[in-house]
């Protein structure tokens, strides 16, 4: 095949993929949100001017030049009336950025900007940066709040995968330049799973985090934590307090983390998180959904038993399988929230809900009893309450 007729495939291919409708998936769910059938942001999606050397004379074969292995993990905000999503990319080369992608509706014809964030280094040269938080703050900046990795001094020698997680910074106006800030400084270990809580609380800002002892295994990091900063151009949490703990035999058995930063509503702040249990073949990732206090953040009013998206079907393949993540979602002024999850550390999805069925999901769902026994009796109230209302 010529050079100009592959171009002119790949480019065709490609306007396809961006053009491409979404629509609700066939598939009936629980009530509380819908799955939209087609993924909204694959590494298929990665311009090709990214991909390509598409000069004839320097690239007669027009082979692909940087290879792309996933776009997952998005934070996500509404910008200019239109709904972005800050997507980790992953190149070949296992090392991840993050680039703005663009839709007018949110749920299909997403197209990444012309550049990937140059996303500035500390003093201390990250080897990796991910999932990034995108929070509006009543300050008035857009803050990205992610993980990032470098490698353990501490290691012993010829250990080349030994890690240490932080909380990395940076701010912005437009979504394309970012001042880097120091890294968020706690004294309980690593930090993954950072997130800015949009308001001030009593003049300072308030920080979710997630203290672990090492970068993967949390040993005694509790859960989701919670504490407060004077600012954040020096960012420093000197105290945290676990406001959502992880707990023996549940979906957040092993570790827990807050996805996006919450959602305001007149009953309480709403809270997408994700648990990891661990099973037979691994790890497994799943979200769930608490609510709590509009003026005690650490009080948790509501919390539904159980997993609110688990992994399904194709969802469950990929390069980390049995997956699910979300760092980001967006609530409309109409109510409507739509939710961008990863599956399986490859692709982005999104599924719609609004906040009056994820307040109605957190007030009336039952709360985990923690026992075989109380679950069941649970399953004897609904039938008891279902008896009553057919008599």
């Amino acid at each position: 095949m010529s050079f100009t007729d592959r171009l002119k495939n790949l480019e065709q291919e490609h306007a396809q993929l961006i053009g491409r409708e979404n629509e609700k998936g066939t598939v009936i769910e629980n009530g509380v949100y819908s799955r939209y059938k087609n993924p909204v942001v694959t590494a298929k999606h990665i311009p090709l001017t990214w991909r390509y050397d598409l000069n004839a004379e320097t690239n007669p074969f027009l082979m692909e030049r940087i290879g792309f292995n996933a776009a997952f993990n998005a934070g996500a905000l509404k910008f200019n009336g239109k709904y972005v999503v800050a997507v980790r990319v992953e190149g070949n080369d296992r090392k991840s950025f993050f680039a703005i992608a663009e839709s007018a509706n949110g749920i299909d014809n997403f197209e990444f900007w012309e550049y990937p964030i140059l996303m500035n280094e500390t003093e201390n040269p990250d080897t990796n940066v991910y999932d990034m938080r995108l929070v509006q703050h009543e300050d008035g900046w857009i803050y990205g709040i992610f993980c990032t990795e470098r490698k353990d001094p501490k290691a012993s020698e010829g250990d080349t995968s030994s890690a240490v997680a932080a909380a990395g910074i940076a701010r912005t106006k437009d979504l394309k330049s970012w001042e880097r800030l120091p890294d968020l400084i706690t004294y309980s270990g690593q930090q993954r799973n950072v997130v800015l809580h949009p308001e001030f609380v009593n003049g300072r800002y308030a920080l979710y985090t997630r203290p672990q002892d090492g970068f993967i295994d949390t040993g005694s990091g509790g859960g989701i934590g919670f504490g407060f900063s004077n600012s954040m151009e020096n960012a420093e949490v000197k105290d945290e307090v676990i406001l959502d703990e992880k707990q023996y035999h549940t979906v957040y058995e092993v570790k827990n983390g807050l996805g996006p930063a919450p959602i305001k509503t007149p009953k309480g702040w709403l809270h997408l998180a994700h648990g990891v249990r661990n099973t037979a073949a691994g790890l497994r990732y799943v979200l769930y959904v608490f609510m709590t206090d509009l003026n005690d953040l650490t009080k948790i009013i509501h919390k539904p038993a159980g997993h609110f998206i688990a992994p399904k079907c194709s969802e469950r393949v990929g390069d980390v399988s049995n997956v699910v993540f979300s760092n980001g979602w967006i609530n409309d002024d109409d109510g409507r929230v739509l939710i961008y999850y990863a599956s399986s550390d490859t692709r982005l999805h999104v599924a719609e809900s609004s906040t009056d069925q994820l307040i109605d999901y957190c007030e009336n769902s039952p709360e985990d009893g923690l026992r075989s026994i109380t679950s069941v009796q649970s399953i004897y109230d609904l039938i008891n309450k279902n008896k009553e209302s057919n008599k």
